[in-house]
């Protein structure tokens, strides 16, 4: 793990040492701020809450963090840095760990910074806070699913834009496998169990749940495999690559 946070303050001091970051930021906060109080209608509701903030998070991750995790290796290959980082004495695992982990953190302060839509919920009326705290977590926790899947797919290719695109298409099927017309398309010929199972795979649902307050077992356990289950298929993929 020391060699894992090695890499993952290297990279976390390359994010903020390009103005690239600070767009990303910037990007985040003004479509966050614009879908939640004008797009999610926040003062029509007269309702304290941060129900239409959450609402907009699986969109809006949809086309911001592909964009995050699309350079993870990519740009890594292009640049041909990648050999000098598998120099290091440091192992594959330890390399996408800590890459993966700098990036969760540069979204988990993107997100931070979004507490001022948080104050002026609690300055209009009186919110439930617990509610609030666990939707940013669930928020939190589905951004390192989109970010694991992108990387993993980022390692598979040296274009950058083939990686966003290829990203953002597969977490566009992770987002919508539990929605009601895919589901329908689904039993239409296959199994009942068959199409559960597909459902329960959606960002979705189970962000869905921890917007609303609901801190259960079963979707922080699903975001915890998502994500260990990318990141192995990521050491995979860099492992192939490099022993090609």
């Amino acid at each position: 793990m020391r060699n894992a946070c090695v890499v993952a303050r290297r990279e976390l001091v390359a994010y903020f040492a390009s103005p690239l970051a600070y767009v990303f930021i910037v990007i985040f906060l003004a479509l966050a701020g614009a879908l939640t109080f004008y797009v999610g209608g926040f003062f029509d509701r007269g309702q304290a809450d941060l129900e239409p903030f959450f609402t907009f998070h699986p969109w809006l991750y949809l086309f911001l963090v592909p964009a995050l995790s699309m350079r993870l290796w990519a740009e890594e290959r292009k640049a041909g840095t990648l050999e000098f980082l598998m120099t290091l004495p440091v192992t594959t695992g330890e390399a996408v760990v800590g890459k993966f982990a700098a990036a969760w953190i540069f979204a988990g302060i993107a997100l931070a910074l979004t507490f001022p839509i948080w104050i002026t919920v609690g300055w209009l009326g009186n919110p439930d806070n617990g509610v609030i705290a666990t939707g940013y977590l669930g928020s939190w926790l589905m951004a390192g699913g989109y970010l694991a899947v992108g990387s993993a797919i980022s390692a598979l290719t040296r274009n950058q834009v083939i990686a966003f695109v290829l990203a953002a298409g597969a977490c566009f099927l992770l987002l919508l496998a539990g929605a009601d017309v895919v589901q329908s398309f689904l039993k239409s010929f296959l199994p009942e169990s068959i199409a559960s199972a597909v459902a329960g795979l959606s960002f979705q649902s189970h962000f869905q749940q921890l917007s609303q307050g609901a801190l259960e077992l079963k979707d922080l356990v699903y975001f915890a495999s998502l994500i260990a289950t990318a990141l192995v298929v990521n050491t995979l993929v860099v492992e192939l690559k490099k022993a090609g």
